[in-house]
């Protein structure tokens, strides 16, 4: 029978009929007839079978049982056993991580050991690779043209300013490269020119200036064990508060912000950086006691915190997970400098306080 003949006869009614209407008959979709009338493709199938016999023909093939679908990935174990529970797992490829540190500390260690000069030249590189990270972010995401170029020449004046005249030498190079920024960007049109020299003013501040202070540290008569015990510090910091937070944590210390962070992984912090600073500062430091490296641990493990969660902040806002990547399983350069940059001046005051500049 083809289509043009097909034509609407009365549906049989009754306990036959509705008996045949189970719990797994599947709403049919809508299909026009010849005559461009639409009705339900059931009733079709139903007034079809009437034709071949009426609904008992129907019976003879009832309708297949829909196929089980899969139960989802973490659902309960048919048998009632519950499911163990995700392993957790870290956020970056491990191996690579801990292959680029290793990498990044040999350098460190090296021009620490070679000469001091060295050692300036690889905080210069740092702060201009992570004002070029910073800038590209900034224009990528919010549209903010911070001058690259005077921020880069007045980061590496700097840094070079501080190791040699000191603090005052960092200040007024300070001054020096946002007065740059400021006559650098009325090369462009004026729109929104003051979003742009604020943005260049806080680059310069944040890197390149904050950065100066781990050059000034050298320039102690132990400067090498001074940087030593900065950087030692920051990173058994970090790592305390990554094996802690893993194993034990629960509460969240900033989920806003970083969600990753929990108060047992800041506990973690605080109680491997003591731990470290009284042995760095009773067997590193010239003067120094283990009572002061247990005031220095604690603030290296808050400052270090706050540093990673301002970083944080500032990803956030700018809707990136890294600022760059270019060391593996780290992300970019101002990832890795995100906790050592606001650490940087809290380490030299502190020792500065306790044993001097000298």
């Amino acid at each position: 029978m083809n289509d043009s003949s097909w034509q609407p006869e009365p549906v049989p009614a009754g306990p036959a009929y509705d008996a045949q209407v189970g719990p797994h008959t599947r709403p049919m979709p809508i299909v026009p007839d010849a005559a461009g009338r639409d009705f339900d493709d059931r009733e079709a199938r139903d007034r079809g079978a009437a034709e071949n016999g009426g609904p008992f023909f129907r019976a003879e093939t009832p309708p297949q049982e829909p196929m089980p679908s899969p139960p989802p990935p973490h659902a309960p174990h048919p048998q009632g056993a519950p499911t163990p529970p995700p392993k957790k797992r870290a956020g970056r490829d491990l191996r690579a991580a801990i292959g680029v540190g290793v990498g990044l500390g040999a350098v460190i260690f090296a021009s620490l050991l070679i000469v001091k000069a060295v050692f300036v030249g690889v905080v210069v590189v740092a702060v201009v690779v992570g004002l070029w990270e910073l800038t590209s972010r900034l224009q990528e995401q919010k549209g903010i043209k911070a001058p690259l170029v005077p921020l880069a020449v007045g980061g590496a004046a700097m840094v070079i300013a501080g190791y040699v005249r000191g603090a005052e030498g960092a200040w007024v190079a300070m001054a020096l490269t946002v007065l740059a920024v400021l006559v650098w960007r009325m090369t462009e049109p004026p729109e929104d020119y003051l979003k742009d020299v604020t943005a260049g003013a806080f680059a310069a501040f944040y890197v390149p200036f904050l950065a100066t202070f781990v050059a000034m540290l050298l320039t102690a008569d132990d400067g090498p064990q001074r940087v030593i015990t900065f950087l030692l510090l920051t990173v058994v910091s970090d790592t305390g508060a990554y094996a802690v937070g893993w194993r034990f944590g629960k509460t969240k210390l900033a989920p806003r912000i970083s969600p990753g962070k929990t108060r047992e992984g800041l506990f973690g912090a605080v109680a491997f950086a003591m731990a470290a600073g009284a042995l760095c500062m009773e067997f590193l430091i010239d003067g120094g006691s283990w009572w002061q490296g247990l005031l220095l641990g604690l603030a290296v493990a808050v400052s270090a915190t706050l540093g990673d969660l301002g970083e944080s902040m500032i990803k956030r806002d700018l809707g990136i997970k890294d600022m760059g990547t270019l060391l593996p399983g780290h992300g970019g350069i101002m990832d890795r400098l995100d906790s050592l940059l606001p650490t940087a001046p809290v380490v030299w005051l502190l020792l500065a306080a306790f044993v001097g500049t000298g």
